[in-house]
């Protein structure tokens, strides 16, 4: 895999959604991760913009060879019946030019409880709607921020990896604002 780009908490909004399959498009990335909370908007969110959850359900089935996902807190069993990948898992383990990654939703998971890792690891988790990179002792915590519902002043966010360097960009204009380099020095 040459690129990967990375997506949390698209919460049911077809407008959102849109502007994600648009930017992936644009970005050229040959897999999309997505990190949970895809067609519900959860008890605790406000409405997103546009929400259509069958619509969101249509856009993603149609790339669904394309997508790579872990279950966040508000998939669940009724959404993998409408959903033609499978969303399910807790947690994935990818590698990276040697890199091992973990990917998870954040409400089981996170930077404060992080999956037992190898050193050197990144830990991918959304759930928050806030961007991240921290790193730790062993690990860097890394949080693309929400597609459709960012929180703390945050934009509609996502990430993308290439080359060992992630990048934090904004969903509407693609504008890349913050990086990480895994330059194997650190994790």
């Amino acid at each position: 895999m040459k690129k990967l780009m990375i997506a949390s908490d698209i919460h049911g909004s077809a407008r959102w959604c849109r502007t994600l399959l648009e930017r992936f498009e644009k970005e050229k990335a040959d897999r999309l991760l997505l990190l949970g909370d895809l067609l519900y908007h959860g008890p605790r969110n406000n409405l997103p913009d546009e929400y259509a959850p069958q619509k969101v359900m249509a856009m993603l089935n149609a790339v669904r060879e394309k997508l790579l996902c872990v279950r966040g807190n508000c998939d669940g069993e009724v959404d993998q019946m409408v959903l033609e990948f499978p969303i399910m898992a807790e947690y994935a383990v990818l590698l990276l030019e040697g890199r091992t990654v973990y990917a998870t939703h954040g409400h089981h998971y996170n930077e404060q409880k992080p999956l037992p890792s190898a050193a050197g690891s990144v830990l991918l988790y959304g759930h928050t709607h806030v961007p991240v990179c921290v790193p730790h002792e062993g690990f860097v915590a890394m949080n693309p921020g929400s597609v459709s519902l960012p929180k703390q002043g945050s934009s509609h966010g996502y990430m993308t990896w290439e080359d060992g360097m992630f990048q934090w960009k904004r969903l509407e204009d693609g504008a890349a604002y913050m990086d990480f380099v895994c330059d194997g020095k650190r994790p």
